[in-house]
């Protein structure tokens, strides 16, 4: 029988504004460099950053949620000047989480 995943628990937010300007640094950069610098990129990761903050001081800290709240939420953005989706921007996110808790995120470990 396969086992589930456990779910993943970030620490509780002692200052959600500065993870989220952290967040929105990193995000930006890794959208730059994941395919070409773009103008629109600090827009989308300055959007995600709000979001990631608003759940965050609404006390989520399960990162399964956080990345299901960016998704749907960034669904009214306007994708139509990137080569994003609501869905690479989660999974940026996400990674960038498991990255700074030193959690490898490779091959389901």
């Amino acid at each position: 029988m396969v086992e589930p995943i456990p779910p993943i628990t970030l620490p509780a937010a002692t200052n959600p504004v500065q993870e989220g300007e952290w967040l929105q640094r990193n995000l930006h950069k890794w959208l730059d460099q994941e395919f070409l610098p773009e103008a629109i990129n600090h827009t989308i990761a300055q959007r995600a950053a709000q979001i990631y903050v608003r759940q965050r001081m609404e006390d989520e800290n399960d990162l399964g949620s956080l990345v299901l709240a960016i998704i749907s939420e960034m669904q009214a953005f306007d994708f139509s000047q990137s080569f994003y989706s609501e869905f690479a921007v989660a999974n940026a996110v996400s990674d960038i989480l498991l990255d700074s808790l030193g959690i490898d995120r490779c091959c389901g470990q």
